[in-house]
């Protein structure tokens, strides 16, 4: 064994982990934690040695009962998805927790609290790319042999009305309103037939995102506070002016319908620069960086759990009414410039889309 091999003991190794590790003794006490569980708890290892869990964790939290759990069954158990947000830990402290026996004392319980990776998120956000796409042949299809034929009952309803009796035209009449209203969603979804490259040029994502705020404002989120948080140094992004108006709209007008029915609505859009942020783009052996984050959040209720990873799907919808094509529709065009989109819906709901700057621009710090 070198010199070197010797100088590394189990808990510089334990230090080096990105996951969280902390070690409860019998009463469920902190005995032992890495470095990585003082950055998530906020307080040194002094400080939190021989104090509860439950003095830093969510009161009712899942993870105070799952050492007694642990204990019981003598074996190692996962929680996922647990939310451990609290005023002290700060929102969005969502967490997977992996519980383990110690083997030399099964009542001491080793605890991992893994949060979700970028990774995970990036793969979501192209697995729902994907799936916009696959709704283009449909699309193309719905267009060319729907369209005809609808016109063509719409065109008799007309035609026959005048000749009805008053109860009938109402009979026409419905006939008509409900063959535009058809016509309206194949309109809809032809768009995701269109493959034409998208024409881009260098925009600035504040220009864009003020307009939406200006229209938000002044009509559907007329009643509530609208908040900005920019980087200003932020470049050019590469993308097209009008869908990404386009984009913002849609992501807003989603914030404000989820606020309809609560006091104290927030919308905030945020920006920021993520210079460490690459991912492949398909068909290529390259990776491509992705470092502008916009950010639409919103203080709502936030989105079943089990919908999130399909939220970007067409045909899915959380609304009573909607058509399940519209976040498709964002979903379309942020793949065709690049981008990649995800959700989390954790203390309201936070729609993240990560673009790539106009080469050659430069952020200006």
């Amino acid at each position: 064994m070198t010199a070197a091999a010797r100088r590394i003991t189990p808990a510089a190794i334990l230090n080096a982990l990105p996951h969280a590790i902390v070690v409860l003794g019998p009463d469920d006490e902190i005995v032992s934690a890495n470095d990585a569980a003082e950055a998530f708890f906020g307080a040194s290892l002094a400080h939190l040695q021989k104090k509860p869990l439950d003095r830093f964790v969510p009161f009712g939290s899942p993870l105070l009962s799952l050492p007694a759990k642990v204990r019981q069954a003598g074996a190692g158990l996962v929680e996922y998805r647990v939310d451990l947000s609290s005023p002290r830990l700060g929102q969005g402290q969502v967490v997977d927790i992996h519980a383990l026996p110690l083997p030399e004392d099964p009542q001491m319980v080793v605890l991992t609290l893994d949060r979700p990776s970028m990774a995970d998120k990036i793969d979501r956000a192209l697995t729902s790319r994907a799936a916009a796409r696959s709704v283009t042949g449909l699309a193309a299809m719905l267009a060319h042999e729907i369209r005809n034929p609808l016109s063509g009952i719409r065109g008799a309803a007309q035609l026959i009305e005048p000749s009805l009796a008053e109860d009938d035209r109402a009979l026409a009449r419905l006939i008509m309103s409900e063959t535009d209203r058809v016509v309206k969603l194949v309109d809809r979804m032809e768009v995701f037939g269109d493959a034409r490259p998208v024409k881009r040029e260098p925009v600035n994502i504040h220009t864009v995102l003020d307009h939406v705020e200006r229209l938000a404002s002044s009509g559907f989120a007329s009643r509530l506070e609208i908040r900005k948080a920019y980087d200003p140094s932020l470049p050019p992004v590469h993308a097209n002016h009008d869908q990404l108006i386009q984009v913002f709209l849609n992501l807003v007008k989603n914030a404000a319908e989820a606020l309809s029915d609560q006091d104290g609505g927030i919308i905030t859009l945020t920006t920021a620069f993520r210079p460490g942020m690459r991912v492949a783009a398909p068909g290529s052996p390259h990776k491509v960086s992705l470092p502008l984050e916009f950010c639409v959040k919103d203080n709502g209720p936030g989105v079943p759990e089990d919908l999130v990873p399909h939220l970007f799907e067409p045909f899915v919808t959380t609304k009573t009414n909607g058509t399940g094509l519209g976040l498709a529709l964002v979903a379309k065009i942020v793949g065709d410039h690049g981008g990649v989109i995800e959700i989390d819906s954790n203390a309201g709901t936070t729609v993240r889309i990560l673009m790539p700057a106009f080469e050659g621009s430069e952020r200006q710090d």
